[in-house]
């Protein structure tokens, strides 16, 4: 079992948690990611490494509590054990090479996109990055970001924090001015991703992307993850557990992803509000204790 040795809340709905994983922390990359079981009962969740310490061992993952269990995951304090940690999975991201380089992240997605943020400017690259929430209170780590970046742009669609707009406005406006990179990696929800993709396409910058399709066991044989990529005029299926999670955004149909990622939206949140009403009768039958 592994232990969480830190939590925080990050916004009303995300929670940052480390954990006591020395094996995983001593080999993971930036880009990869663990799968977890809460207990013995639990469905198997991924969730990215959004950091590590290879000394103290533990692995930093960031969550929204957006299902069943992620709402079971947060009901869990500093002290208690996870069932499951596997990892780390999947390809660490490529950053072979790259000296400037133009990160956008959307929501939650900043959590995959700072590690990344991290390790190129480690290597000495230069660091554009832009990340995009919906409103003030969902920004998140906007410190850590401005730590590692040469520049920084947040954005919020309702304009109460940073500039007004999504994250392909400053990108267009980058572009316009004839700002070059060696690459864009774009990381949050998959239409953020298709719109990012389809700004940066004109420029022939390459555009990779970071995919979390619906995913079990974490080693290709379940398929649920698969994706369709077209490559050279043909349609190959990948898997993101496996050959992913990065890919050249330029390659992924992005509608299909879409399609088959709200294939269970219905069954994910009638499991959230089951799930939602039994801590609610647990909490109130410990306060009658």
């Amino acid at each position: 079992m592994y232990r969480i040795v830190y939590k925080k809340a990050l916004n009303p709905t995300v929670t940052e948690m480390r954990v006591l994983a020395p094996y995983v922390a001593r080999a993971a990359e930036p880009g990869q990611f663990i799968i977890l079981r809460v207990d013995r009962e639990g469905e198997r969740i991924p969730l990215t490494v959004a950091g590590y310490d290879r000394d103290e061992g533990w692995v930093r993952i960031i969550y929204q509590k957006v299902g069943a269990t992620t709402m079971k995951l947060d009901s869990l304090r500093e002290g208690d054990f996870i069932e499951d940690f596997a990892g780390p999975l999947g390809v660490p991201t490529n950053l072979a090479g790259l000296s400037d380089v133009c990160i956008v992240g959307g929501g939650v997605g900043c959590a995959i996109a700072l590690p990344i943020a991290k390790k190129l400017h480690e290597m000495g690259a230069r660091v554009t990055s832009v990340i995009g929430f919906r409103t003030k209170e969902l920004v998140i780590l906007e410190d850590e970001f401005s730590a590692c970046s040469d520049n920084l742009t947040v954005m919020t669609d309702d304009g109460s924090y940073g500039r007004e707009g999504n994250v392909c406005l400053p990108l267009g406006e980058m572009f316009a001015e004839g700002r070059k990179f060696d690459k864009v990696i774009a990381i949050g929800p998959l239409v953020m991703m298709k719109f990012v993709v389809a700004a940066t396409k004109p420029t022939g910058i390459p555009c990779d992307v970071s995919m979390n399709p619906i995913m079990i066991d974490g080693t290709g044989m379940c398929g649920g993850c698969r994706l369709t990529l077209n490559v050279d005029g043909k349609r190959v299926t990948k898997f993101a557990c496996v050959d992913g999670p990065d890919f050249d955004g330029y390659e992924v149909d992005f509608d299909e992803a879409m399609m088959r990622g709200n294939m269970y939206s219905a069954f994910e949140r009638h499991a959230y509000e089951r799930e939602c009403n039994l801590l609610k009768d647990k909490t109130d039958n410990e306060g009658d204790m």
